[in-house]
């Protein structure tokens, strides 16, 4: 079958003329195939999914009743386009409240429809070909695609259990400082669960001033931070300075799919992604944005949101000690990342986190997330479906019974 004539025709930021033909296969669709194996030849052996990465509740039912007033109110037909004041009015109450940040509402703060558009806009708004976006891995890639996109590159910062999973920016050349537009940073960090405290974001400050960078700082898991209180980047000293910080209402409040979140800081950097925006979309639906008004409005929400995964990070951290992985309680996010093995005694030998991550859906119905950028790990998340206590009890002791006869090798 001969190619369509649009063939040639495909930006080459996708593939070009190549678009479509590739055979690389992502590692998520990978997964995906190893689950539907497992599931075929195992059928009575559930399987074990720690490989989701979103909220297994829905949103608050005081929420959820807030969007059913709000739908059948006529005043919220229509475009939103860059939100609407009193959302802005609640995140930056919620930000004072919560975290002790001073944020203007009406110049500093805008809505987005996820945090994922702020991130995949923001290098419209910087990125020139052949400027860099520092970025760290493992990550969130999107910034970075969106870099590529423009002609940009991306340089990555490896996050080493060693340094608390934070970038060494001594480390960057000064090639790369040169040309450097963005640092996109992301604490607490997914996958790792690693936090940042004021002093280092104190140095990131003093090296986007000496370096004329952008921080770009991705709170999604700031209200999961366990064991001390969350803090944002915007209540240190002299951020607003030099970035802004990107707010989700997704995974402190159970809103997953309701697409909403909000950039926060400086506002020159606000209004150019409010500019941006404007050119891409036309708001979030104003039902969900007065709807998420209520969710900010009870800080209780997030507690308990953060209570649940807290209490079953412990439990998992707990049972994969005795299975013998090197596990530690993350500072926050609800993934848990772990060293993976590099073998089983008496059986295979891996060669990297993915091919762990294989023999454990294909051969023990357990699913978790591969990473090898920084060598190999696993990430387990806590968003499985267990809607009690007791359920969350049951799978650990599934699990325990899966591994019982894998003795790994590290």
């Amino acid at each position: 079958m001969s190619d369509p004539y649009f063939q040639v025709l495909f930006a080459d930021r996708i593939g070009g003329a190549q678009y479509g033909k590739g055979t690389a296969i992502y590692k998520f669709e990978k997964i995906k195939r190893a689950k539907r194996a497992a599931i075929k030849d195992f059928p009575d052996r559930p399987l074990l999914d720690f490989g989701i990465g979103e909220n297994d509740r829905m949103a608050d039912p005081q929420v959820r009743e807030a969007l059913k007033r709000e739908v059948d109110r006529i005043e919220n037909r229509g475009y939103a386009d860059n939100g609407i004041q009193t959302y802005k009015d609640a995140a930056a109450a919620w930000l004072a409240k919560r975290f002790n940040a001073t944020i203007d509402p009406v110049t500093e703060i805008n809505h987005c429809i996820g945090s994922k558009t702020a991130l995949a806009m923001l290098p419209a708004a910087f990125i020139n070909p052949g400027d860099i976006t520092l970025m760290t891995a493992p990550g969130y890639p999107v910034a970075g695609t969106h870099t590529r996109y423009y002609g940009g590159a991306v340089f990555s910062l490896p996050l080493l259990p060693e340094n608390g999973f934070l970038p060494d920016l001594d480390a960057i050349p000064e090639d790369i400082c040169r040309r450097a537009k963005l640092l996109v940073l992301n604490y607490p960090n997914s996958p790792t669960g690693g936090l940042a405290d004021e002093a280092f974001y104190g140095r990131v400050i003093d090296f986007a001033k000496a370096n004329q960078v952008v921080v770009v700082q991705d709170a999604a898991h700031l209200v999961l931070t366990y064991g001390r209180k969350p803090l944002s980047f915007l209540a240190v000293p002299g951020a607003r300075e030099v970035g802004i910080e990107i707010h989700s209402m997704s995974k402190g409040f159970d809103m997953i799919g309701w697409r909403l979140g909000f950039v926060a800081g400086h506002e020159r950097l606000v209004r150019a992604f409010a500019d941006v925006k404007d050119n891409c979309d036309s708001g979030q639906f104003l039902a969900i944005q007065k709807a998420a008004i209520v969710a900010l409005e009870h800080p209780e929400i997030c507690d308990q949101v953060r209570d649940r995964y807290e209490r079953r990070l412990h439990k998992l951290v707990a049972t994969l000690r005795e299975l013998g992985f090197q596990a530690d309680m993350p500072g926050g996010t609800y993934f848990l990342y772990v060293r993976s093995p590099s073998g089983v005694r008496g059986g295979p030998t891996f060669a990297s986190a993915e091919d762990v991550s294989q023999f454990l859906i294909r051969e023990r119905s357990i699913c978790t997330v591969p990473y090898d950028e920084t060598g190999p790990h696993l990430r387990f998340s806590v968003t499985y479906q267990a809607p009690t206590e007791a359920d969350e009890d049951a799978l650990m002791d599934a699990l325990k019974v899966r591994l019982a006869g894998d003795t790994f090798v590290w």
